[in-house]
């Protein structure tokens, strides 16, 4: 192992860079107190809240861009823009209209997340073969039926994609939140990494940060596991080899 190796060189000193045994012992001993599934709990509760209000948006404001010129010219670079600009240049703006508080954080995810997933809906519209749209517009589906039976439907596969990718946000901006905006009095996953840092002990912070890595890789299998059955329904993965 990499790490166990550098650790051998001597390069840094144990306590700046501790062995891998030594992290493991202390993301066991950190695992047996209740503190750590708080903190999870309190994390993984404020990145459900913030993705699932990104998604209520996001998905609105996709569905209202996607098949409208003037919305498009007017709100697709707009969109293009927010999804491009990073999570903690957020935080400044937050802070000062909401506080230290737990809505600053949900606002910066929201406030990242949510473009992604518009525009995962706008990329799956795009990619409506005109053929069908015009079928379906020929068999007299207009309006919301339109979006319920074909636009929506077609738009999955590519919406999962921008899901997935929404997530993705999601995830490094509350990290970057609760590093940035320490809510007093309740514990997180980055009020742990907060705390470790300022005691200087390396060893907690590097199993914090195997935590939040693991957590990042469990909720990506779990979108990836979720694309692949939807590709598999659209006939977009040969189900021989999937």
């Amino acid at each position: 192992m990499a790490w166990q190796l550098v650790y051998l060189s001597g390069w840094k000193p144990s306590f700046i860079l501790p062995s891998p045994a030594t992290v493991l012992t202390e993301l066991w001993i950190q695992a047996q107190h209740p503190v750590l599934w708080q903190a999870i709990w309190t994390t993984m509760g404020r990145a459900l809240a913030g993705f699932g209000l990104a998604l209520l948006i996001g998905t609105a404001l996709g569905v209202a861009v996607s098949r409208n010129r003037l919305l498009r010219a007017a709100f697709g670079p707009i969109i293009t823009g927010l999804q491009t600009m990073p999570a903690i240049a957020w935080f400044p703006f937050a802070i000062i209209f909401f506080g230290i508080t737990t809505s600053a954080i949900l606002f910066v995810i929201v406030i990242g997340t949510a473009p992604a997933i518009a525009t995962g809906v706008i990329a799956g519209s795009d990619h409506i073969p005109p053929l069908l749209l015009r079928s379906a517009k020929s068999m007299g589906l207009r309006g919301i039926a339109l979006y319920r039976h074909l636009i929506l439907p077609a738009s999955l596969p590519m919406f999962v994609a921008g899901l997935k990718q929404g997530w993705a946000f999601a995830w490094r901006s509350l990290m970057s939140g609760e590093l940035v905006v320490i809510v007093t009095n309740t514990a997180s996953i980055g009020v742990l990494l907060e705390n470790a840092q300022n005691l200087t002990d390396m060893p907690a912070a590097i199993a914090i940060m195997i935590v939040i890595l693991i957590l990042g890789i469990v909720i990506d299998a779990l979108f990836t596991a979720l694309d692949r059955v939807i590709r598999r329904r659209w006939g977009l993965v040969d189900a021989a080899h999937s």
